[in-house]
């Protein structure tokens, strides 16, 4: 049964989309069956796997709509070794229609246990904003990454995300974990990027990841190649990082198996 991480955090800007396409395909490239979920509207994610979003048929919101079924949305990405089910701006539609419907919360929920089976990890990125697609994405989800850019306002809105956490563990989805937080665009030659960085140790302790993601350019341009960034460039700080990640995420969630 796969492990479902939702990566969130209603501050734009924080490199969420990056670490959800970068993750997945690390975890890809070490031969885990990986399904990556893309329920932003914006489609960033969709875009850095190398799917054309606005020519898209079907996408998440034909999904959540209950207009088709999860596979035949899904999208196999083959240089990749990964699945994607994509989204466009037309998932803004679902925020309205999903409003009027019975047990909207559980909608994708619904859908990824149809094909849970499949994959060893699903990974949500989630819109910038605390909405009902943010919410559909924690109740499916067994753990949730927040991303933090080592700035001045990091801590900004973590406080109001950790509340919505606890009020969907509360309600809708009792085992709701936090997978971790996760320091991005890290400067070691900025001041501001330690003390932010040693901040977040002192407060959320082993909850930390210990894997840095560094400012770099390849990072950056990978998205416009339609790539994640270990396969434009596989040998640069910003692969290597994310294949840390993938690395101390497996090895976290080994530790949580065997206790």
């Amino acid at each position: 049964m796969a492990r479902t991480i939702a990566v969130a955090n209603q501050k734009g800007g924080v490199g969420k989309t990056t670490t959800c396409v970068n993750l997945a395909s690390a975890l890809a490239d070490m031969n885990y069956r990986t399904l990556l979920i893309d329920l932003d509207p914006q489609g960033n994610a969709s875009v850095g796997c190398g799917i054309d979003a606005r020519a898209l048929q079907i996408s998440a919101l034909d999904v959540l709509q209950g207009e088709c079924d999860i596979s035949e949305a899904m999208v196999q990405i083959e240089n990749l070794g990964m699945d994607v089910l994509p989204s466009n701006s037309d998932l803004t539609a679902a925020e309205i229609s999903l409003l009027q419907v019975d047990g909207r919360e559980y909608r994708l929920k619904e859908a990824v246990e149809k094909i849970a089976q499949q994959y060893a990890w699903i990974i949500i990125d989630c819109p910038p904003s605390l909405n009902m697609l943010t919410l559909n994405a924690l109740t499916a989800a067994n753990s949730v990454l927040i991303p933090m850019q080592c700035e001045y306002y990091a801590l900004e809105g973590l406080a109001s995300l950790l509340e919505t956490i606890e009020q969907v563990r509360n309600s809708v989805n009792p085992g709701l974990e936090i997978e971790g937080l996760l320091r991005t665009m890290y400067d070691s030659r900025n001041n501001l990027s330690g003390a932010v960085s040693e901040q977040l140790m002192e407060h959320f302790g082993e909850r930390v990841y210990r894997t840095l993601i560094p400012r770099n350019v390849r990072v950056a341009e990978a998205p416009s190649h339609g790539l994640p960034v270990l396969r434009y460039d596989p040998a640069s700080r910003g692969a290597l990082a994310y294949l840390g990640l993938a690395g101390e995420m497996l090895r976290r969630n080994r530790k949580r198996h065997t206790g």
